[in-house]
């Protein structure tokens, strides 16, 4: 059986398989939202479609809206045509319960995939429809830090975004850029209200979205492509508002085990598709079970009541306060330190990175001893409890097949937050430096994965990241177990601040680190030696 509206006709089949099916009527939600949107989605990736397509579909469930949300893809346009419409937009959304167990449900709140590219003639028609229609709530985005960026780690605009400046609005390319044309389009249209808002994890997500569109058009009133009006309406929180955010839904690639088991049950086409810019994506999605949505409740043209179907509404310190917690302490450190450990070491999966008693210290003492020194108790969410669940339930799942490869990808635009805040809190707090132990080794140890060589100094993948060529070439004469070949090579890198959100060679981290990674260097086994060594 087929995943499509035609497919779905046939509902025997689908109980049958122990698969939910939508309990509205989908043809009438897509009408009604490509008339009257209200939720724009830029992103369309795995953690939306396991996530917030399925916080719209318990909404549609209940009666509590009649529209579904409109999915704009913006990096990799295979999506749209090779997973969104074959599947007539709908997904099949798997859980993998940690007791190995899956929960099945067909997603149908996707009303409408679109491409956000200007050049196509017919995406940039219906894109302004959607942006100027009174109706729309909501511009959200899962696209990555690195879609935020629009400055390189010299602090020079990116050359995609320069030529948007130069450019204008109709000609925009770059995922902020395509933003801020939209909403240009919006006050020129009527001047509605609108939220736009950032889901990805990132530090002051909200922030840096806003920084990034507002720059943007600040150099097109430059160079006369818009009015002072236009910046005076972008920054006015009653009429545009950037809420922030802390999202929280480990979202895997399409794993086979869950493709096998659900061809068992006779459905077709579960196959991963692997683009040609590497995005993993299938006909279904899987992920984790537990959840967390917290965003700041700052919506001038109303909402979807989303927080009926899981989501904290609060105020913006209070988000600051659990992203903090999530992002700099709790979950994404942990991850990153063991994704980079576990590729030195041999492992592929998360799941059996915790079975790994050297990289478990590691995680445990730089979630629980240095990242709970400095957390902020948010309160709605207790710190410890969520590493407790983090630790012992979520990473340890063996039913989900997490790659570290997944995980280490980008990890140049992500230390800043996951390490940098925690290093500069404790500069904030007066505490004593020589305290930090896991973060200078999870820094060396990321700094050493560079090297593409793993413990036993073989050759090794290293993830795709926006700095990778930058980033290995000031590393290029560093060689495996030759730890005289360090020399102080490292400075230059970890003297960026645009990369770890501080100098830390003005800190005696700086020595630190590069001690770690010297140490890392010193033939097969330093990598393991040296993580017992500093977590006795």
């Amino acid at each position: 059986m087929k995943l499509n509206n035609e497919g779905i006709k046939n509902k025997n089949f689908w109980e049958n398989a122990g698969v939910l099916l939508p309990r509205y009527n989908i043809r009438e939600t897509v009408e009604k939202t490509k008339q009257n949107p209200v939720w724009l989605h830029f992103g369309a990736g795995n953690i939306f479609r396991a996530f917030l397509a399925v916080l719209q579909q318990n909404l549609l469930n209940r009666n509590e809206t009649d529209r579904g949300i409109i999915a704009a893809e913006t990096f990799d346009y295979e999506i749209i045509d090779k997973i969104y419409a074959p599947s007539d937009n709908l997904i099949l959304n798997v859980i993998l319960n940690s007791d190995s167990t899956m929960s099945r449900e067909i997603v149908a709140s996707v009303a409408e995939a679109v491409k956000a590219d200007f050049s196509i003639p017919d995406s940039l028609k219906r894109l302004t429809e959607i942006a100027c229609s009174p109706s729309l709530q909501i511009m959200s985005f899962t696209v990555t830090e690195k879609g935020y960026a629009i400055i390189n780690s010299t602090g020079e605009p990116l050359p995609a975004v320069s030529l948007d400046i130069k450019n204008g609005p109709e000609k925009a390319r770059h995922v902020m850029s395509i933003t801020a044309a939209l909403l240009y389009k919006r006050y020129k249209a009527g001047m509605f209200p609108i939220s736009v808002v950032s889901l990805d994890n990132c530090s002051h997500n909200g922030e840096k979205l806003s920084d990034a569109v507002v720059q943007i058009a600040r150099g097109w009133l430059e160079n006369g492509f818009a009015d002072t009006g236009f910046i005076n309406w972008l920054t006015d929180e009653k009429c545009v508002s950037f809420p922030w955010s802390m999202i929280d839904k480990i979202t895997p690639r399409p794993a086979k085990i869950v493709a096998d088991k659900l061809k068992e049950y006779g459905i077709e086409g579960m196959e991963t598709l692997i683009t040609e810019k590497d995005t993993h994506i299938a006909l279904y999605a899987n992920a984790e079970k537990p959840q967390y949505l917290v965003i700041e409740d700052n919506f001038p043209n109303s909402r979807p009541p989303l927080e009926n179907a899981g989501v904290y509404f609060t105020d913006r310190e209070t988000v600051n306060k659990v992203e903090r917690m999530k992002v700099t302490t709790c979950l994404n450190p942990l991850h990153t330190a063991l994704s980079v450990f576990g590729c030195l070491l041999g492992y592929k999966h998360v799941h059996e990175v915790m079975k790994d008693d050297d990289i478990e210290k590691l995680i445990k003492r730089l979630g629980y001893t240095e990242g709970l020194s400095v957390v902020t108790d948010p309160v709605i969410l207790s710190p410890k409890a969520f590493i407790d669940e983090v630790v012992n339930e979520r990473l340890p799942n063996p039913f989900m097949p997490d790659e570290l490869l997944r995980i280490t990808t980008d990890t140049s635009q992500k230390v800043s937050v996951r390490f940098g805040e925690t290093i500069k809190s404790y500069i904030k707090e007066g505490k004593n430096l020589a305290q930090l132990i896991a973060i200078p080794l999870s820094v060396a140890g990321w700094l050493r994965y560079l090297l593409a060589a793993d413990d036993r100094g073989k050759p090794i993948a290293v993830s795709t990241d926006p700095l990778k060529d930058e980033l290995q070439a000031k590393l290029k004469d560093i060689v495996w177990n030759n730890p005289q070949s360090v020399s102080g090579q490292l400075s230059e890198i970890l003297s960026n601040s645009v990369i770890f959100g501080l100098d830390i060679t003005q800190t005696s981290l700086g020595d630190t680190i590069e001690k770690m990674f010297t140490e890392m260097l010193s033939g097969e086994g330093a990598v393991r030696n040296t993580l017992r060594k500093y977590l006795k």
